[in-house]
């Protein structure tokens, strides 16, 4: 891969919400206490509002959403959806942001990388949208990135990644490699005592990317050896010969970044080749919340995930998160990293526009660089936006259970600081 790095660096109304919804964004917008930002006020400023070439008025602002909401990433995808939904919503319901409540158009990108182009171009050009909350794989982002650098929008990626990127056009509200992948591996070698690694992704740039990323870490800073590395396509459902392969490599540790609706197929081959959680260990970059819906607890219970965020986890903030998310979207709905990471976007939009006193790109932009965005009950625990556009936040590992639910089992003591760029790994 070659990479990327195009830049140095209150009161509710619901007047105007229909009858149907309005019991539901009450409870939600009562169940999460308003995000804030440190020495900073969410009043409305009476700045001067930039709207050149963006679709706004005097009541309105818009946005659009841009996920797959068909194919074989709908699985993952669906989460984000929802959650940038929600927090638009609560948002809305506390009067919206500069005067303005914010209409969003949504695009399904279809889990096809050019569509995903195609649509971007949509909002931007045709819709003139003031951000856009969208993308899931690192293919997306990808295939979207030049358009978004050409006509200077503003995307807010919610996705754990391999980093090796940052541009000006992106907030990046997921973990990247040294988060992630770093300190996932870090884990297994030392509470689990592995050594040897066999490396499996889906063919396509982040899973290629990170377990390249993986190798280096093993071989030349933990000194261990890879036993194995398969990749498979998107969407593929067989896995017969990669079990065997995997007994005959007999390693300490299974890393995989497998996405997608084939992870469905994955952890049932597992189970049925015997490799199972109480005699394998198996570390996840790419299962959360959302893919155990269709994996199910039953194939995935005993493997390890790392994420920055469970829907187990016991914090206030975590609670009144489920609690507005359930009501919104039902009692059974599952909240996975990458929902939870969406579902920062809107709010982290909300706080630089508000700082900046503006809609226009390049001051929400420069607000977003000035290291005093924060999220002080962000569902995952305070956050804060680094200039290099990624967030500082915590890194967890946690064990699946039976019931499709996660168990915490190690955290970061500190936040980690994003480094997109890590030396030695590029």
């Amino acid at each position: 891969m070659t990479a990327r790095k195009s830049d140095p660096l209150a009161k509710l109304s619901l007047q105007a919400t229909p009858d149907a919804n309005r019991r539901r964004l009450i409870q939600g917008a009562a169940a999460l206490p308003m995000f804030g930002m440190a020495g900073l006020s969410f009043g409305q400023p009476t700045a001067a509002v930039n709207t050149t070439k963006l679709a706004i008025t005097d009541t309105e602002v818009t946005v659009g959403q841009l996920h797959s909401s068909t194919g074989t990433m709908a699985i993952s995808e669906t989460g984000s959806i929802q959650a940038e939904q929600l927090a638009i919503d609560q948002i809305n319901a506390m009067g919206g942001i500069l005067g303005r409540k914010i209409k969003v158009i949504k695009e399904d990108g279809a889990s096809d990388w050019p569509t995903f182009a195609e649509k971007s171009k949509k909002l931007l050009i045709n819709d003139k949208v003031a951000a856009v909350f969208g993308c899931w794989t690192s293919a997306s982002r990808k295939a979207v990135l030049p358009v978004f650098e050409k006509e200077n929008g503003l995307l807010y990626y919610p996705t754990f990644y391999e980093g090796l990127e940052q541009s000006k056009n992106v907030i990046y509200t997921g973990q990247e490699a040294t988060q992630q992948i770093l300190y996932g591996l870090d884990w297994a070698q030392k509470d689990k005592k592995a050594k040897t690694f066999f490396l499996i992704g889906s063919d396509y740039i982040w899973p290629r990317t990170s377990m390249k990323i993986a190798r280096k870490h093993v071989e030349n800073f933990q000194k261990g050896k890879i036993v194995g590395e398969e990749y498979y396509p998107l969407g593929s459902t067989n896995f017969g010969s990669l079990m065997n392969k995997i007994k005959l490599a007999k390693p300490d540790c299974i890393f995989t970044a497998v996405v997608g609706g084939s992870n469905v197929a994955f952890y049932k081959a597992l189970k049925a080749a015997g490799i199972t959680g109480d005699k394998q260990l198996l570390l996840t970059l790419a299962v959360t919340e959302d893919e155990m819906t269709g994996v199910g607890g039953e194939n995935f219970a005993g493997f390890y995930s790392s994420m920055k965020y469970f829907q187990s986890l016991d914090n206030e903030n975590n609670k009144k998160f489920v609690a507005a998310f359930k009501a919104k979207y039902g009692k059974d709905a599952v909240i996975g990293d990458v929902t939870q990471a969406g579902y920062l976007g809107p709010w982290l939009w909300k706080a630089a526009v508000e700082m900046a006193g503006s809609f226009d790109v390049d001051k929400v932009v420069a607000a977003s660089r000035t290291g005093k965005i924060e999220l002080k009950t962000a569902p995952e625990g305070y956050v804060r936006l680094d200039p290099n556009h990624h967030l500082w936040s915590k890194s967890r590992i946690a064990k699946g259970n039976p019931d499709g639910t996660f168990k915490v089992v190690a955290e970061s003591p500190e936040l980690i600081k994003p480094d997109p760029f890590p030396k030695g790994y590029q």
